[in-house]
């Protein structure tokens, strides 16, 4: 195979063995292996690093000294020890940011101290795994106590002094489905969220149409908000609009979204989400798409509004349940904002409703 390149307006014909031949042996090494490497000079230089390295650490590392790459202190302080004692290093660390990093690093002497090599390990999935597990317990133990504590006390009623009453036990009996049903949607609700924040760090690659996923959701709750006497108007300013992401997890942040707004709008009132591009405001290149849901219902005293993403909280307990939330929804959309890259906030004012605002990062 031949490479073609110009050179002083003469083209220039390049056997692609003798483009092999100059790659360096140590860069072609290195690209076959899976975990994140980086090799350092003696002037504390990174000289080589795969591509693993360059997707976590950033593409323009090489050439670079370590403490423009890695901002931690006990890392390079490890790397200084390294060299200083010829013995290896291992330990952890962690990388905050948009999601937050779990590494293992590994940091070995190289020949006579002419350099060291820095093998990471991605341990972020393990971690999380293990708070999830725990998280996961603590919460279930808590939130299913009273449905279950219910279904037992109207079981040892039915049981005893209601064994032989017709009325008690339908009506009994009614109340246990429902509570039988609340725990349901809470493991279920349990189980997603704990998959979402173990993805978290991953951030997904399918192509993803936003603008169809909210007519699709338009298209399944206007029955739901037909029965309130509540119009669905959805406007964007495109026909298609692309995002990076996973589509299912798109459609569970905005169907969320927009049926609560139908819950907690006022009958009679619209529910209104509009989709359009602005400039990325961080400073880096490309744009965003912003998904604004409006209801025109009761709205939030300012003081909830920090907590409404965390899970478990509820601004009126009792209306929440009756309603039959679980608590989680508003965690779960922001975990898998997150994992996009994205931000979700909201705006409200007692009386006059509430906005949920979603920006992601347009597909490039």
């Amino acid at each position: 195979m031949l490479f073609r390149k110009k050179m002083a307006d003469k083209e220039v014909v390049v056997p692609q063995e003798l483009i092999k031949e100059n790659i360096s042996q140590v860069d072609q090494v290195l690209a076959a292996l899976k975990d994140p490497i980086i090799v350092l000079d003696k002037n504390r230089m990174v000289r080589h690093a795969n591509q693993s390295a360059l997707d976590l650490f950033g593409k323009s590392i090489v050439n670079r000294s370590l403490v423009q790459c890695i901002r931690q202190p006990h890392v390079v302080d490890a790397v200084e020890d390294v060299f200083n004692t010829r013995t290896n290093w291992q330990g952890e660390v962690s990388f905050s940011g948009t999601v937050q990093r779990h590494l293992s690093l590994k940091i070995s002497i190289k020949g006579e101290g002419e350099g060291v090599i820095i093998v990471v390990e991605d341990t972020t999935t393990m971690k999380k795994t293990e708070e999830m597990r725990s998280d996961f317990v603590a919460n279930v133990s808590h939130e299913l106590r009273s449905p279950l504590s219910a279904i037992l006390g109207f079981i040892e009623t039915l049981q005893g002094p209601a064994k032989d009453d017709t009325q008690a036990r339908e009506r009994f009996l009614k109340i246990m489905v429902q509570e039988a049903n609340r725990m349901a949607r809470l493991i279920d609700d349990l189980l997603s969220l704990s998959r979402v924040e173990i993805q978290e760090h991953v951030v997904p690659d399918d192509n993803v149409n936003i603008i169809l996923i909210l007519k699709n959701i338009v298209d399944i709750l206007s029955v739901k908000s037909a029965k309130s006497n509540m119009a669905l108007k959805l406007d964007c300013d495109v026909e298609d609009l692309f995002i990076q992401g996973d589509a299912d997890q798109i459609t569970q942040v905005f169907q969320n979204l927009v049926d609560n707004a139908i819950k907690y709008g006022k009958p009679g009132t619209p529910v209104e989400i509009t989709c359009h591009e602005v400039e990325n405001s961080s400073g880096k290149k490309g744009r965003d798409v912003i998904v604004e849901v409006r209801d025109f219902g009761e709205g939030i005293s300012q003081e909830h509004l920090p907590r409404l993403t965390e899970r478990f909280y509820r601004v009126d307990k009792a209306r929440s349940r009756g309603l039959g939330g679980t608590g989680l929804g508003l965690a779960i959309a922001k975990h898998i904002v997150q994992r996009h890259r994205g931000r979700i906030n909201v705006e409200s004012k007692v009386g006059f409703g509430t906005i949920f605002r979603v920006k992601l990062p347009i597909k490039r």
